[in-house]
């Protein structure tokens, strides 16, 4: 029997290990390999080519989101499955919006996971029941209002979120300009075009609007948010 590949994406070692043993002990599906950020999946998935990307939505260097947006635009053929801590409609309509086919919140089990695969696989969308309810009644109470921090998040190309998200987890220029390959001096010209864009003028206000909007996870960031005031 031909196993479902599997590219899995967790920053937190003891969780990606743990989600290994568990999706394969169903025996139909095979971890093909392991990233520990965003920018790793989306090269992981070039060179593996594996036909589900299951995707932990807050991973450093490149968050969920826009690793989902590289990878589909590289390999459209690969089929996204975010897992998240978050259950809110907007985080979920903004991993629809990039094109990821499944939503799961981390705290379901191992069985659940394992039918979102197989379901992704033979092309169908997935999500935990849970999510679908809540997506159904924002929707139901109001189908077109969205918050000024959300329209501010849409707004941004792919490059300036990516450059949002370095920026809040506390990298500096030159650590900017190596990650993304380009000079410093662009990344500062970058940065002043967002801050202009955003209307957020210091660290700290970029830093807050990246948790605010889900490009990068409070739990993890707010050390750095409370040491930029």
């Amino acid at each position: 029997m031909k196993r479902i590949t599997v590219l899995l994406v967790e920053d937190h070692t003891v969780v990606r290990e743990g989600l290994r043993v568990l999706i394969e002990a169903f025996g139909d599906i095979e971890i093909v390999g392991e990233a520990k950020t965003g920018r790793e999946a989306v090269r992981m998935t070039g060179e593996l080519r594996p036909e589900v990307v299951v995707m932990d939505i807050a991973m450093p260097l490149l968050n969920g989101l826009q690793a989902t947006r590289q990878i589909l635009r590289a390999s459209p053929k690969a089929k996204v499955l975010i897992l998240s801590a978050h259950g809110d409609p907007e985080y979920v309509e903004a991993v629809v919006k990039v094109g990821a086919k499944g939503y799961l919140l981390k705290q379901s089990s191992s069985k659940v996971v394992a039918s979102a695969i197989r379901e992704l696989q033979k092309g169908r969308m997935f999500f935990a029941p849970s999510i679908s309810r809540r997506l159904k009644d924002a929707y139901q109470k109001s189908p077109n209002k969205v918050g000024l921090r959300k329209k501010k998040e849409n707004q941004l190309t792919s490059r300036e979120a990516e450059l949002l998200q370095l920026i809040a987890e506390g990298h500096v220029n030159k650590q900017i300009a190596s990650e993304l390959g380009i000079s410093a001096k662009t990344v500062e010209k970058h940065r002043q075009h967002l801050m202009e864009k955003l209307d957020i003028h210091d660290i700290a206000g970029l830093t807050r609007f990246a948790i605010a909007t889900g490009i990068i996870e409070n739990s993890i960031q707010s050390t750095i948010a409370q040491g930029a005031e």
